[in-house]
């Protein structure tokens, strides 16, 4: 017996696998990547001062954020250095190719964004996102909405339509 409806987790997962795709798809021209995005954007846009607290704030593990780094440092994008105060904690900044890299990825993302919402009105957009959050909160347990000094988690995208210079 076939369901009258495709199911809206279905509907969604594709949905989603689509714009990632595109995404990722858009990122990659500019010379770029998700991960590498996400870490850009948590240092331009959040007030960030450890390694910790950029895994976090990407959300992935710190191993797997070591990898991406690695990666970013030998290509010039950030610098890593030890806490004076602290040896054991690596300090992540920017640099100056990594800011450039920031701005030129960020208009990618803005055009994305402009791209994904094309013939879609304001109300509607608003609407689902209230629709995502709510089916976000109805599969997520309620001790993992937040972070772990127990306030609310801040996306790294959060800061992604305001002037991030």
């Amino acid at each position: 017996m076939r369901p009258a409806r495709i199911p809206i987790g279905l509907q969604l997962t594709q949905a989603s696998r689509a714009v990632s795709r595109a995404f990722d798809d858009a990122l990659a021209a500019a010379g770029g990547s998700l991960p590498f995005w996400l870490v850009l954007l948590s240092l331009k846009t959040q007030d960030l001062s450890s390694q910790r607290e950029l895994a976090a704030a990407v959300g992935i593990r710190e191993a797997t954020l070591t990898h991406h780094l690695a990666a970013m440092e030998t290509a010039g994008l950030v610098s890593r250095r030890r806490d004076a105060a602290n040896r054991r904690i690596q300090l992540v900044e920017l640099t100056p190719a990594g800011d450039a890299a920031f701005h030129r990825l960020r208009e990618v993302a803005i055009a994305f964004d402009k791209r994904l919402r094309r013939g879609i009105a304001a109300g509607e957009v608003a609407a689902l996102e209230d629709v995502l959050r709510r089916m976000s909160a109805n599969v997520t347990p309620r001790g993992r909405r937040q972070d772990a000094s127990g306030r609310a988690s801040q996306l790294p995208w959060a800061g992604l339509a305001e002037d991030a210079d």
